[in-house]
């Protein structure tokens, strides 16, 4: 159900008129009737926006934070790779010793 489709409001739903007939219903009690279903219908309405700001926000901000993860693993990469490669370095000296380091 694509809740875009539906395009009633509260006023929508409060000015509709229905036709009487002999045996029609008490217009009193559908009035009534009507108005619990347009608070509702204003509730939930609001509620939908509402989850609507709230999923734009959270989609910002995890849009945000994958940029920002992304921007410290590139940062952080090329100081790593170099890190090892010393410690590497330090190790095959210390294995075996400076001769190796020198070929």
């Amino acid at each position: 159900m694509n809740l875009e489709e539906y395009h009633l409001t509260g006023k929508d739903i409060l000015e509709k008129d229905f036709k009487t007939s002999m045996r029609g219903y008490n217009q009193e009690e559908v009035d009534e009737y009507l108005d619990l279903i347009i608070q509702d219908y204003d509730r939930f309405q609001q509620e939908i926006e509402r989850l609507q700001h709230e999923n734009d926000r959270l989609k910002k901000m995890s849009s945000r934070e994958t940029a920002s993860r992304q921007k410290q693993n590139t940062g952080s990469t090329p100081q790593v790779n170099y890190d090892i490669l010393k410690r590497v370095s330090n190790l095959e000296k210390a294995v075996f010793g400076n001769k190796y380091a020198e070929e």
